[in-house]
């Protein structure tokens, strides 16, 4: 149900898009009608990729939002991504987050379904014979056709599978943009992709905070020293910022620079220029001829996923919502088939640099906690995202909050505030 309704106070006191109410982090009501309008309505929502099912019978359990769906290969080698809740009494079936299976039964009443999600069987469906009668027993039309598991939508595409629960849905390609699709395109160019491995974390803030993160060129180069000390992401570095024309999906792309003092390193805290590594292997970097000119490109899709090359590493990154001040962040690290041993050892060391415990990527934690707990304390007040102007639009430079005014105009007016 939508809570459009529920929203009795102005949440917003103006027009613009650069002065962000505290409240659109914290509230509890503007959070279900997020869930609604931005995971269950009119998105398409990221679950996996066919790497991590190659077989028939494999399966994955993932989530949409709040709801739990599992993405599953057929006998037939389709793909099918089906709701994790029973037909019969609502239970969530399913409990481990991976495995092989030739159907699905629901262990409370054994109430099976085949891997499309359509119900093949219920117990005692005719009844028992019993004293020379038949007790109980569904009613005589009772159509199994009609009782199967939610199936949604599903697109694949390079290997990276989308499904939403809104079968009316434009079509991903039109929901991605030609500039973004582009930019997708370029990481998953036909390549069959190799799983490397996993990390997840419970981030304590607002699920949108972690979009906001990626569409934020200006702290990088201030909170992470391996970034502006080593020249990874900075500044000064080439760069470019581009989003789709509604302005929810967006890519930073940028070059690597040489690192080393500079104008943007002056009085930055975070810059050291005695740092240095005691095995230089972790930023043992190879161009590779897909890059073209950029070394990084960040790549927001709107609500829940961020593709990431940051060098020779490539993951996905999950965003799964967890009330309004909480969400799971899950990456999913991964090569290609045709990758080298050295190329797989190489991505598996820049890695390092990111996931829960990353050299770079513990920061965003942290700092993401830390502004929860500060929209928390002063509930009235906003923030300010004024780098650059007050409007949304493509630059060619990094010192600039036009990417996250982006996602708010269109937040706006999605979610009608």
């Amino acid at each position: 149900m939508d809570t459009a309704s529920t929203l009795t106070e102005p949440v917003w006191k103006d027009d613009g898009i650069s002065r962000i109410p505290f409240r659109v982090y914290t509230d509890e009501k503007l959070y279900q009608r997020e869930l609604e309008r931005c995971f269950y309505r009119g998105h398409w929502n990221y679950v996996g990729l066919e790497a991590e099912i190659p077989n028939p019978g494999d399966f994955k359990r993932t989530v949409i939002g709040e709801r739990s769906v599992i993405l599953v290969r057929d006998q037939e080698g389709e793909i099918n991504v089906v709701e994790n809740v029973c037909a019969h009494r609502g239970m969530k079936f399913c409990r481990e987050r991976s495995g092989n299976r030739k159907d699905f039964h629901c262990p409370y009443h054994q109430w099976n379904y085949d891997l499309k999600g359509n119900l093949q069987g219920v117990p005692f469906r005719r009844g028992v014979k019993q004293d020379g009668k038949v007790n109980g027993g569904m009613p005589a039309d009772f159509k199994p056709q009609d009782h199967g598991l939610t199936r949604l939508k599903v697109s694949v595409r390079g290997g990276v599978v989308f499904a939403s629960f809104d079968h009316e849905v434009e079509p991903l390609e039109d929901f991605l943009g030609p500039e973004i699709t582009g930019y997708f395109d370029r990481l998953f160019n036909g390549r069959k992709l190799k799983i490397l491995g996993y990390n997840k974390q419970r981030i304590p803030g607002n699920w949108k905070l972690m979009q906001e993160n990626i569409k934020d060129p200006y702290h990088p180069g201030l909170l992470h020293t391996w970034f502006v000390t080593f020249g990874l992401w900075r500044a000064d570095n080439k760069s470019r910022l581009v989003m789709d024309e509604q302005f929810r999906h967006a890519a930073m792309v940028s070059t690597r620079g040489q690192g080393g003092k500079g104008e943007v390193t002056s009085g930055v805290a975070s810059f050291k220029d005695q740092m240095a590594l005691q095995d230089d292997r972790i930023l043992d970097i190879v161009h590779e001829p897909w890059w073209g000119d950029p070394t990084a490109v960040m790549m927001t899709v709107f609500p829940s996923v961020i593709f990431q090359q940051q060098v020779n590493s490539v993951s996905t990154r999950h965003i799964q919502p967890n009330g309004p001040d909480s969400f799971d962040f899950v990456w999913t690290h991964f090569g290609f088939e045709d990758d080298t041993e050295e190329m797989t050892r190489r991505r598996l060391r820049q890695a390092n640099l990111f996931g829960p415990a990353g050299f770079v990527s513990a920061d965003d934690g942290e700092v993401i906690e830390c502004s929860q707990e500060g929209f928390t304390q002063k509930p009235w007040h906003r923030v300010l995202a004024e780098l650059g102007g007050t409007t949304a639009e493509n630059t060619d430079h990094m010192v600039t909050e036009t990417l996250i005014r982006g996602m708010y105009a269109y937040w706006r007016k999605v979610m009608e505030i």
